[in-house]
């Protein structure tokens, strides 16, 4: 017998090596492969997100969940809903998973990059603002929702920090992110109590099965505070909104709703209905005149509106915990590609323009606070606002950025996100925005109500 074995043998193990570098030739591409991750956007208790570049497309920019999967141990369920529930959502104004890839350790959720800020940020800014700009607000949520409810699916935690701008146009688009409890219909019977303080339905509390309905209500609670500023129910004890709330019981509160017309009024009492079986489906909702009419006021709004969303939601605008100029660096950088070319805009960075572009990361504090007033200027006539458009572009722009499950969210300081992990076992009220007037309890109408414990 030949000592390195026949020349049968040295075949077959040239055609395995031939076998295995072909293998490895055709393997699937891994996330690497197609993009390269840029800043740092935010991070959860299982995973942080990361901006990044399109390798084949360096104009293209997305955001990408990175996700520990042995952090995640036990959740592996919700991850998997989450995902099922993301990519059967195809619609201009959901939020869509790009891609997925995954290792040993972790997973990868690539996420369609929205750099528009909160809803609630852009009608402070505007300088008007009327019942028919709220109108269309509304309009683009019903038909998102009323998609996601024909596919199936039920979003379980609707409010104003998961409805995003897709970009700074002022007319742009309005988009829903955060499906972390979601739930597909054919599922199961839903019956667990989830949700944000506040904007939950009647029947999730009372602890009854439940349905499509209860986005609707989230809806109504939205669309309540648009024309006022303020949320219809609140309280700073949580027994006694959850009363609140299973009675049905708010107020068109004078000054406030004196000149919001007798429509809005009626399209909100008929998705603020504790009746589930009288409350307005999607489809009827966008059939009432105040939607598919006329009846909307053009009066302007602006002044008592912008000035109760600041009493009363002002922590949704300067809640940032991580780089807030990372989004920006990276719009500025690729506008100036578009505009001059790469080879004239790397010259230019060399000479002045390059140092404020890469210089936004020395700015910021080692744990990623949003850099000091004044300190990046885009997108800003001045100085004294440039922080806030700033923050407000970041804030918003990678959805799917943190975590919002109850005290991971707001103790981190993170933003909301569009692919989200949830503890659907229980209400996180760290979530419930109108919190923010604990401070000061007669701030607005809704804190004043007297109301009685269950």
């Amino acid at each position: 017998m030949p000592l390195f074995g026949s020349k049968k043998d040295k075949e077959a193990a040239s055609s395995k090596r031939s076998t295995k570098k072909e293998e490895k030739e055709q393997k699937t591409p891994t996330m690497q492969d197609k993009y390269i991750l840029k800043d740092l956007l935010g991070t959860g208790a299982f995973s942080q997100v990361r901006l990044a570049e399109v390798r084949d497309d360096p104009s293209r920019m997305c955001a990408i969940k990175i996700i520990d999967k042995k952090a995640l141990k036990g959740k592996e369920d919700s991850l998997d809903n989450e995902i099922t529930v993301l990519r059967r959502l195809v619609h201009p104004n959901i939020v869509r998973l790009l891609d997925t890839y995954q290792t040993k350790d972790q997973v990868f959720l690539v996420i369609e990059l929205v750099t528009g800020g909160e809803l609630f940020d852009r009608i402070v800014e505007k300088g008007s603002y009327t019942e028919k700009d709220a109108a269309d607000l509304i309009r683009q949520v019903l038909e998102a929702v009323d998609y996601m409810h024909e596919q199936g699916v039920v979003h379980r935690d609707l409010k104003p920090e998961n409805l995003l701008y897709y970009s700074q146009d002022e007319e742009s688009k309005i988009m829903i992110s955060d499906f972390g409890l979601s739930k597909l219909e054919d599922s199961g019977i839903m019956a667990t109590a989830c949700g944000t303080p506040g904007y939950v339905a009647p029947e999730v509390l009372a602890q009854k099965p439940y349905g499509k309905a209860v986005d609707v209500w989230s809806i109504g609670v939205i669309a309540y505070i648009l024309l006022c500023g303020y949320p219809p129910f609140y309280d700073e004890n949580d027994a006694n909104l959850f009363a609140q709330i299973l009675k049905g019981e708010f107020e068109f509160d004078s000054p406030y709703w004196d000149e919001i017309s007798d429509s809005a009024k009626d399209f909100i009492r008929q998705l603020l209905c504790v009746n589930v079986e009288k409350r307005y489906t999607c489809k009827q909702s966008l059939q009432h005149p105040w939607i598919s009419g006329n009846a909307a006021s053009d009066r302007n709004i602006h002044s008592s509106v912008s000035e109760q969303l600041k009493k009363n939601f002002a922590k949704s605008r300067w809640k940032q915990a991580y780089n807030a100029t990372a989004v920006i660096r990276q719009m500025r950088r690729l506008a100036l590609v578009s505009a001059k070319g790469r080879k004239l805009n790397e010259s230019q960075d060399q000479a002045s323009g390059g140092s404020s572009i890469e210089g936004g990361a020395q700015a910021t504090s080692a744990d990623g606070a949003p850099e000091s007033e004044g300190s990046s200027t885009v997108g800003a006539s001045s100085s004294a606002n440039a922080t806030d458009a700033t923050e407000t572009a970041a804030t918003s722009a990678a959805p799917g950025e943190c975590e919002s499950s109850g005290a991971n969210s707001r103790s981190n300081g993170n933003s909301n996100c569009s692919a989200t992990l949830n503890d659907s076992s229980s209400l996180s009220t760290q979530a419930n925005c109108a919190s923010a007037a604990k401070a000061d309890s007669t701030r607005s109408p809704a804190s004043t109500r007297e109301t009685k414990a269950p």
